[in-house]
C-alpha cells in the first residue's frame, strides 16, 4: 500500500531529520548514500505488494542514523531517532527493528532476529549500495577516513569469526572486498535485488582484478 498524505508528510520530516544527522559524514554514509538507498527501495517495493511502504522508506532513511561505526555514543544516538518518531507520532518498534536486525555483521555473527518482508526490502537495498562501482568509491571513502591501507599483498584476507575481529585488526580496503563485498550477492532475499546484484557484483570483481594486476605491474 502506497503512503496516504499524512504518511508521505512524516516521511518528508524523516528524511530532513536524517539529513540533519547525516549530510557531513564523509564515510560514504552520508544522504546521497541514504537517498540511492531509499530509490533502490522503491524499485524492490514494486515487486512486493505485501509490504507496509511507509515502515519499509522510514527505516531505509533512518538506517544509519545510529549505526555504532559512525557514533561513538551509539545508545544516545539510537535515543534521538526514537525520541523523534514519537514526537511526529510515529510507532518507533517497527523501524527499529529492522535497523537492528538489517545489518550483515549482526546476520553473520549471529546476533540477527528474523526479519519479515519490509527488513529484507530494506536490508537488500542497503546491501546492494555496497556493491557495485558507487560501492567501490564509498570502500575507499570509509577507508581514507580511518587511514587504512589500500592494499599490501603481505596481508591476507581474515576469516571473520565475530564482530570485533571484523571491526578490529590489520586489514586492507581490497581485503574487505573478499572479507565482505563478495559475499553480499549470496546474502540477498528479494528476486529484484538478486537481479540488481549480478552486474554490481561482476564490476567489483574486475575492478578488483585489474587493481591488482596494476599493482603487480602485470596490466
Amino acid at each position: 500500500m502506497n503512503p496516504n498524505s499524512e504518511e508521505t508528510e512524516k516521511l518528508n520530516k524523516i528524511h530532513n531529520f536524517m539529513c540533519g544527522i547525516l549530510d557531513s559524514d564523509q564515510s560514504g554514509h552520508d544522504s546521497s548514500h541514504i537517498d540511492r538507498v531509499i530509490g533502490l527501495t522503491k524499485k524492490i517495493l514494486k515487486k512486493e505488494p505485501t509490504a507496509n511502504q511507509f515502515i519499509v522508506l522510514a527505516s531505509a532513511t533512518l538506517h544509519d542514523t545510529y549505526d555504532d561505526k559512525l557514533f561513538v555514543d551509539q545508545r544516545e544516538a539510537k535515543k534521538k531517532v526514537i525520541d523523534f518518531l514519537n514526537a511526529i507520532d510515529v510507532d518507533p518498534k517497527p523501524i527499529i527493528y529492522i535497523i537492528d536486525n538489517m545489518s550483515w555483521s549482526a546476520e553473520t555473527f549471529g546476533q540477527a532476529k528474523k526479519l519479515d518482508i519490509n527488513g529484507q526490502i530494506v536490508q537488500d537495498a542497503d546491501r546492494l549500495e555496497a556493491i557495485g562501482a558507487i560501492a567501490v568509491i564509498r570502500a575507499f571513502k570509509y577507508a581514507f577516513k580511518h587511514q587504512q591501507i589500500d592494499y599490501d599483498p603481505k596481508i591476507k584476507a581474515r576469516v571473520l569469526k565475530n564482530k570485533t575481529d571484523y571491526r578490529n585488526g590489520k586489514q586492507t580496503t581490497i581485503n574487505h572486498f573478499y572479507e565482505k563485498l563478495f559475499k553480499i550477492k549470496n546474502s540477498l532475499n528479494t528476486e529484484t535485488a538478486k537481479q540488481i546484484a549480478k552486474r554490481r557484483d561482476e564490476f567489483m570483481h574486475e575492478f578488483v582484478k585489474e587493481y591488482i594486476a596494476e599493482y603487480n605491474l602485470d596490466a
